[in-house]
């Protein structure tokens, strides 16, 4: 899977050239380093000013676990976004398993996000990632995925 080149330090112009989600929805800030075809490691700040706190919750914010998800398996895109001709095309999840939602991930954290791809055939893929907080495990889980401008029509079904 590997195609034998590792990414340092993407920042987050780097990150939009392969990633297609934009602001508010852009939910990683640095990829330290990227191994396409294999894994990707990086971070999440998370401020305050992050729209969600406003009513998750008041006077004890929390990043939902949700969007915990979310960066997550955005920095498991990168993955494959990363591999030669896959540049700025669309992955989409189509199922999470062994979410686990271990710490609280609060305004000032650095969501230190690792990220393993286990498999992927060009079309579908699948990856572990987990969140850390002080290298502490916050958050974790398994993603299905696909890249629907492979091989799938607008509704999310596969060909043949």
């Amino acid at each position: 899977m590997d195609d034998n080149r590792t990414l340092k330090n993407l920042g987050i112009c780097q990150i939009k050239k392969y990633v297609t989600n934009r602001y508010p929805f852009l939910l990683i800030d640095k990829a330290e380093e990227v191994i396409p075809g294999s894994s990707a490691a990086g971070y999440k700040n998370v401020t305050v000013n992050e729209g969600y706190f406003q009513g998750h919750f008041p006077g004890s914010p929390l990043m939902p676990g949700m969007i915990q998800m979310e960066a997550l398996f955005q920095m498991l895109t990168l993955t494959v976004l990363t591999m030669d001709g896959n540049e700025g095309k669309t992955v989409r999840a189509v199922a999470a398993k062994n979410i686990r939602l271990k710490e609280r991930v609060v305004p000032g954290s650095r969501l230190d996000i690792e990220t393993r791809l286990v498999e992927w055939d060009g079309v579908k893929g699948r990856g572990n990632v987990r969140g850390l907080i002080n290298g502490k495990e916050a958050c974790s889980a398994e993603f299905e995925f696909v890249m629907p401008d492979q091989g799938m029509d607008n509704g999310g079904r596969t060909y043949g």
